[in-house]
This record gives structure tokens, C-alpha cells and sequence, in this order.
């Protein structure tokens, strides 16, 4: 006995221009991704392009970096030391402990800053 299979879909139904035009966006958008991902730019083309928000000058000289490094640390030391200290428990330990890595990264700039000064 023989199975009665039903026609496959006709494909010449009629699409409305909002459903093509909708079709055509998801095709464009998939492109657009998959460019993305399969075809990278070159970095020669995008070294001129700012990737971030802050930029450090390339013609900053050491002691200024070290001297923005040191101030910076300072700030960031008074800011969690009085954080510290209105904080009880645990919390207060793990400020702390921020605080003492500040500390030694400050004395670390401070130093550094020292060696390139007297250059």
C-alpha cells in the first residue's frame, strides 16, 4: 500500500513588500555580523582611530607619568582610608587591605620617582 504524501509548499507565493524589506534587514544584519567576526580590519587602518576613552600622550616624559602615578595614589589613599574607618568588621579589614596595597604601590611610585629625578 502506497503512503499519500502532501505536496511540498508552493514557492511562488506572493511576499509583501514589508516582509521583503524585513527579510533584506535580517540578511543585511547578518552580513554585517558575520563580516564582524570572519573578516577583521587590518590595524593599519584602525591605528589612527582612538579605541579609548583616555589617551596618554606618547611624548609624556617618565618623572611626569610617575608624578600623576604618585598623586593619583594619594587621592585614592585618602578616599578608602576614610572609607576604612567609618566601616566595622569584616568590610573594614578588606578596606584595609586596599589601603595597605595603595600604600606600598605609593611608596613603590614615590621611589621610582626619586631614581628618575636624580637622573
Amino acid at each position: 500500500m502506497a503512503k499519500i504524501t502532501p505536496n511540498p509548499p508552493t514557492t511562488d507565493e506572493h511576499v509583501s513588500r514589508a516582509q521583503s524589506a524585513r527579510n533584506n534587514k535580517l540578511d543585511d544584519a547578518a552580513n554585517r555580523a558575520l563580516d564582524y567576526y570572519l573578516k577583521p580590519t587590518p590595524k593599519s587602518e584602525t591605528s589612527d582611530k582612538p579605541n579609548t576613552i583616555f589617551r596618554i600622550a606618547p611624548d609624556v616624559d617618565s618623572e611626569c607619568l610617575l608624578a600623576n602615578l604618585s598623586e593619583n595614589l594619594a587621592s585614592a589613599n585618602a578616599m578608602i582610608s576614610d572609607l576604612a574607618f567609618g566601616l566595622e568588621g569584616s568590610r573594614r579589614h578588606f578596606a584595609l587591605g586596599i589601603l595597605q596595597v595603595i600604600e606600598v604601590s605609593e611608596l613603590l611610585a614615590n621611589r621610582a620617582l626619586d631614581i628618575v629625578e636624580v637622573r
